[in-house]
């Protein structure tokens, strides 16, 4: 195990700033449905620590969605994540249809991510968006994957950016929260953090890769924490459900669990199975913080394997990761 100063540092401020024990637990507190909640932010409203991935709930089969939707929430689950690209809107669809069906909407705290960065087509998707899950309102709305040069300027322009949008659809009702998300850098979060706005929610990834490359974790994490902002974490397994166990000897659930230990409201989680929930909810409803030991041999286990930064594609530049309808909008 190393014991090198820059590695106890890292340690450290996990462990005493923001990470585990009195921290982590201070926030949490038992559900009626047995997943634990923690606090999202300044809100004061409290959600699941796990929440579902929007993504994959519209890309597999809607009748096994449903069913993984139904369960999810009576098993505890009540925060749903999803964005207005996510393929071609089925998702928003069907996480609407599946909380209409079984009259769940107002158990749930529902998400969804604006892609457009202009005044126009934001209001329209953020209609669109309100259509499709089937509600009068959205909980939580971030601008969706950050990561392009001159997002922030063309999203917060007075007169023509997304923000402009948001902030109107917020003041009829139509939006409670704001927010942003992002994975290629954690330079271009902190650039939106510099904004003079006040976001409500952060969301990035956040996995064993990450405290080794261009480190989310150890750049915005704490800044979103002082500020008392909700931080979301996303990625704990890098992509797929075993992307991370297929370059390093560390199964899921504990990459899930690393995750957890954090200073964060809620883990989003992609899921595309029963068998693959339910994991989750064992996790989630008997969760505990890992300590600093098990720690140190996650980080130790993964940082070669982390230190190029190609296990995290999406950090890539020259990636295709990211919101495809922004990228088409950029290349005219």
């Amino acid at each position: 195990m190393k014991t090198d100063q820059t590695r106890r540092n890292f340690i450290k401020t996990l462990m005493t700033g923001v990470l585990m024990g009195p921290v982590v637990l201070k926030t949490q507190a038992f559900s009626g449905g047995g997943i634990p909640t923690r606090i999202l932010g300044n809100t004061g409203e409290r959600v699941s620590i796990i929440g579902f991935g929007g993504w994959d709930l519209g890309y597999i089969d809607e009748k096994l969605a449903f069913r993984m939707i139904h369960e999810g929430v009576d098993e505890g689950i009540t925060f749903f994540d999803n964005a207005w690209e996510y393929n071609r809107g089925n998702s928003e669809v069907v996480v609407g249809k599946a909380l209409e069906q079984a009259n769940l909407r107002d158990k749930v705290f529902l998400m969804t991510k604006v892609c457009a960065r202009d005044y126009k087509n934001a209001k329209k998707q953020i209609e669109d968006s309100l259509t499709r899950l089937k509600t009068d309102h959205i909980d939580l709305l971030l601008n969706h994957s950050i990561q392009y040069e001159g997002d922030k300027e063309r999203i917060v322009d007075p007169d023509n950016g997304a923000l402009k949008a948001v902030l109107e659809a917020k003041r009829e009702g139509k939006i409670k929260y704001t927010g942003f998300s992002g994975h290629r850098t954690p330079e271009i979060h902190l650039d939106m953090l510099g904004v003079d706005y006040d976001w409500d929610a952060v969301l990035m990834p956040l996995n064993i890769m990450d405290a080794h490359y261009n480190s989310f974790q150890k750049k915005v994490l704490p800044v979103v924490n002082k500020r008392n902002m909700a931080a979301l974490g996303m990625k704990s397994l890098t992509g797929g459900f075993s992307r991370i166990s297929s370059k390093v000897n560390v199964i899921p659930q504990l990459c899930r669990h690393y995750s957890l230990s954090l200073p964060i409201s809620t883990l989003i989680c992609g899921n595309q199975s029963l068998e693959e929930m339910r994991s989750d909810i064992a996790i989630a409803r008997d969760f505990k913080p890992l300590t600093e030991d098990k720690i140190n041999e996650l980080l130790d286990l993964s940082e070669n394997a982390a230190k190029t930064g190609e296990p995290e594609m999406y950090k890539d530049p020259t990636s295709f990761y990211g919101c495809s309808y922004h990228r088409r909008a950029l290349e005219g």
